[in-house]
């Protein structure tokens, strides 16, 4: 792109700002989107590769690596939330909700178009949680089956550990919440997409879809999947209506199937 090119972008997408009444917000550079892109995923890379299985080995019977891999994975969603903070504090200079709102464009879908904000545009979530289900059809790489959650929930040694088990239960949520909610999402459509802009142009949702499919480090079976469907319903539909209120609710709709899952096998 050239400068110019990119100044009349970047001035399209000030004024489109403004006139739905929402703050401006700084832009990254290519090196910064990178850096923070790495915060994240080389931390989850070399928990689920490296402490992981040095953790199970600490642990007995036939469930000591899911407890090992989820309390590693849990902790890198974690540190995933906490450097959002740490980041909008910097930036902000403020917590407070009317900042965070605005910062990480948790709000309600709006249309450049027509300025509507809200209302009708929520139903954008039925047919973008569709097909963000349909991902599970796509054919996928071979998946180690010692790190296959569904694989161990069906086997007779996940449906032991969890029958009654409401300590892990709590986990399995906390895990689910920091993924879809308050980690992952939070991180790439509410930090990253906002401020990448100034680097990518218009196609920052493309270079966030391939960014967020490449983290996948510590699953990496999971990647060529994720950048053909997560681009466009995650990525695309975040940044059309300016809102990562869509990303997080839709894959949310994975972290309910799983809570409902792992709820049934503690009933039982």
């Amino acid at each position: 792109m050239t400068k110019l090119a990119h100044i009349t972008a970047s001035s399209m997408t000030v004024n489109q700002a403004s006139a739905q009444g929402h703050r401006q917000l700084p832009q990254y550079s290519l090196r910064r989107v990178l850096g923070t892109w790495a915060a994240a995923a080389l931390p989850m890379a070399a928990l689920a590769w490296v402490v992981a299985p040095r953790l199970a080995a600490a642990f007995e019977g036939p469930s000591a690596w899911f407890r090992a891999i989820i309390l590693c994975l849990t902790a890198g969603l974690v540190w995933q939330c906490a450097l959002v903070v740490i980041l909008i504090r910097r930036e902000q200079g403020s917590l407070s909700w009317p900042t965070l709102k605005e910062a990480l464009w948790l709000r309600a879908p709006s249309s450049a178009q027509t300025g509507r904000q809200g209302g009708r545009l929520w139903l954008l979530l039925i047919p973008l949680t569709v097909a963000l289900a349909a991902e599970e059809l796509l054919p996928t790489l071979p998946t180690p089956a010692l790190r296959d959650f569904s694989i161990f929930l069906s086997s007779d040694g996940g449906q032991s550990f969890l029958s009654g088990n409401w300590a892990w239960l709590a986990i399995l949520v906390v895990q689910f919440a920091f993924n879809t909610l308050l980690g992952e999402e939070l991180l790439f459509r509410g930090l990253l997409l906002p401020r990448m802009h100034g680097a990518f142009g218009r196609w920052d949702w493309v270079a966030n879809g391939f960014l967020f499919a490449i983290y996948h480090l510590h699953i990496p079976w999971v990647i060529p999947q994720t950048l053909l469907v997560d681009t466009f319903v995650l990525a695309g539909a975040s940044r059309r209506y300016r809102s990562a209120l869509i990303g997080i609710i839709v894959h949310s709709g994975q972290s309910v199937y799983f809570t409902a899952i792992a709820l049934a096998l503690v009933l039982r």
